[in-house]
């Protein structure tokens, strides 16, 4: 989508109750695929929003709910023998694939395949914007919300200097930590479409990793990324699976939003 007359500045300001684009209701946002064969019905779990600047372009992709490798349809045994996790993620037509098989199957770790050679060319996206969406900027505010048991939403907005791209994660925040006695907070949540602005990529989409995120303060943020991760006995490596275990703290503007 062209960001024609709008500035770097008004850009980043999308994906988060602002007015421009106000948090998602995860509670009722679905990808809704329309092949004959198998018209799968998916939960967004979380929005990720890539703006490049020089371009002058914004990409939203929405990464869906993990579940488990299937025999669709089956009489009986349904799941596959050699299981694994599927998680898909959704945007510009294009869908990228995550299956975290036990073995060595690292090459088909990732995939990204056209839409309609998917789940058929037609998807409907259902993304409700939240019917009320408040920011809650201060530790007070954090804490009744979190005690009251109402969604919270947040967005993490981060940037690379070399390359001047931008993005937006949000995502429905899973685990709230509230200390009183330090008037802390901390978000523990994912996964997230985590975004590789080092470089651009073709295709865009495939910057994009797994991850959970951590933040308790306005200014920064922590991402743990799934990435091969060697099994060792002693000094040897015995095996190499994929896990969340390649940590990094970036510069932030988190944003925290109770939709109620």
């Amino acid at each position: 989508m062209a960001l024609a007359g709008v500035s770097a500045k008004e850009a980043v300001t999308a994906g988060g109750g602002d007015g421009t684009e106000p948090c998602l209701d995860y509670g009722r946002s679905f990808l809704c695929n329309t092949a004959e064969f198998n018209s799968v019905r998916m939960w967004i779990e979380s929005r990720t929003i890539i703006i490049d600047p020089q371009r002058r372009t914004r990409t939203v992709y929405h990464q869906g709910a993990s579940c488990k490798s299937e025999h669709t349809f089956a009489e009986k045994d349904l799941f596959h023998r050699d299981n694994y996790d599927f998680l898909p993620v959704f945007g510009e037509g294009k869908v990228l694939v995550f299956r975290r098989h036990h073995n060595r199957r690292a090459d088909r770790y990732r995939s990204i395949k056209r839409m309609d050679e998917m789940w058929g060319d037609r998807p409907v996206l259902h993304t409700p914007a939240a019917a009320r969406c408040t920011e809650l900027d201060t530790w007070e505010k954090i804490s009744e919300a979190t005690a009251a048991g109402v969604p919270i939403v947040t967005t993490t907005e981060i940037r690379d200097p070399a390359t001047g791209l931008i993005a937006i994660i949000e995502c429905p925040c899973k685990t709230m930590n509230i200390s009183r006695p330090r008037r802390m907070y901390q978000v523990d949540t994912g996964p997230v479409a985590f975004p590789d602005l080092s470089r651009r990529h073709e295709p865009e989409i495939a910057c994009l990793s797994l991850a959970f995120l951590a933040f308790n303060a306005p200014q920064f943020a922590d991402f743990v990324i799934e990435a091969p991760t060697p099994i060792l006995e002693g000094d040897r490596e015995v095996a190499t699976v994929h896990h969340y275990s390649r940590i990094i703290s970036l510069p932030a503007s988190n944003r925290i939003f109770a939709l109620a």
